[in-house]
């Protein structure tokens, strides 16, 4: 999710039953149950996560997704800023197509000064949480010739011990943090980093519980895990499918939703499902009256409101109910902070958002329930396979 819009716009979330609503797609359409995820789909995610795709930079994660998406897509594509696409189903002159959109790129780092000391200064890739990020490692991409790849640092800053006490309590710049890869001088720092080098943070996957798993970059590198699914769901019943369906992995969200905006000239789908992560507020401090109630692992977070498109709202409520998949409710009367808004804005293509759950957004300890992804990849596949070529989402006044 844009930090930017994370700051403007507060989305409100209530939890909420299912409606009582048609059935619009049999269970059976969708292969296997949306609450279990399989052994294969987890190893893919995780090999995303660890993939560094910093903003920009996005090349490594995309190749990671293409490879995935091959095995069972039609055809699979980028263009030259690395948006990839991945699609099945028919195609031709009438036919409508889907798309199924998730940002690839995370919040990091990019080398900006080196000291006479060989301490390296960052300008930060996305809005990141200058709290969290003192002590961690950082992992680098040198561009420097014959430097082996990773270089890694470590944040540093004055500590506690030695601070200025008129300082104390202080919440410090990101240009007042250093990064240490053990040089000592300017030079020895530039043999191994150049600046404009991109970096990640060095926290990786772990499983708490069967449910529950913490990583860096689930913002957004899920969004890009449920549109390969969705599409790999698809693939499974393609003899069913009345629409072309293109999964699309896209980049630069964190600064700007600058891939959105390429992507919904270039592909001008006749509807958009997108999917991000959203704030879970079941955590302490978080002021419900402001922020909404969503919890985690209670189900995927549905976006009303601004963007959306009612129609398409409706189709998602109803799909879900029909495969059982329990959704919260989120007011999201203007911007959302997603590629929603920069697809939606290019003619008027009609538009839903279902968002992840996620506690700690843009840190580097993101925590989500991997049976609410699942429930999203089966989500979008359902309603791409209810669709028939003539469903239009324009409604009659």
């Amino acid at each position: 999710m844009s930090h930017q819009a994370t700051h403007s716009h507060a989305d409100s979330a209530n939890s909420s039953d299912q409606p009582a609503a048609a059935s619009v797609v049999s269970p059976a359409t969708v292969v296997g149950p949306a609450d279990t995820i399989r052994g294969e789909s987890v190893t893919f995610l995780k090999e995303l996560l660890d993939t560094p795709s910093p903003s920009g930079f996005e090349r490594e994660g995309q190749r990671v997704w293409l490879n995935y998406a091959r095995g069972f897509a039609s055809k699979t594509w980028n263009d030259a800023y690395n948006n990839c696409f991945a699609s099945i189903g028919p195609e031709g002159k009438g036919v409508p197509t889907i798309a199924i959109c998730g940002h690839a790129d995370e919040i990091g780092l990019m080398v900006n000064h080196f000291d006479e000391k060989g301490f390296v200064y960052c300008k930060a890739i996305g809005g990141i949480d200058i709290t969290s990020i003192v002590g961690k490692r950082v992992r680098f991409n040198s561009t420097v010739a014959g430097v082996i790849n990773p270089v890694i640092g470590l944040i540093g800053a004055t500590a506690i011990h030695l601070q200025d006490k008129a300082n104390e309590g202080k919440v410090r710049k990101l240009h007042e943090l250093f990064i240490d890869i053990g040089a000592s001088t300017a030079d020895e720092a530039k043999s191994k980093l150049a600046i404009g080098d991109a970096g990640v943070f060095l926290d990786g996957f772990m499983q708490l519980t069967e449910d529950i798993i913490v990583a860096r970059a689930l913002d957004n590198r899920i969004g890009t895990w449920i549109a390969a699914e969705a599409l790999r769901l698809i693939a499974a019943r393609k003899d069913e499918l009345k629409v072309r369906v293109v999964a699309v992995s896209t980049v630069q969200e964190e600064v700007g939703l600058r891939g959105a905006q390429m992507i919904a000239r270039s592909l001008a789908p006749n509807v958009a499902l997108v999917t991000d992560v959203g704030h879970a507020t079941d955590s302490p401090g978080i002021n419900h009256a402001q922020h909404g109630l969503s919890k985690l692992a209670a189900g995927p977070k549905i976006a009303i409101g601004g963007a959306m498109q009612p129609e398409v709202v409706t189709r998602l409520v109803e799909v879900a109910a029909s495969l059982s998949i329990p959704l919260q409710r989120s007011a999201t009367p203007g911007g959302s902070g997603t590629d929603t808004d920069a697809i939606f804005v290019n003619g008027g293509i009609p538009c839903g958002l279902v968002s992840l759950p996620i506690r700690y957004m843009h840190t580097t300890v993101e925590m989500t329930s991997l049976r609410d992804l699942n429930r999203i990849a089966h989500l979008f596949a359902g309603f791409a396979l209810s669709m028939k070529a003539d469903d239009t989402f324009t409604p009659t006044l």
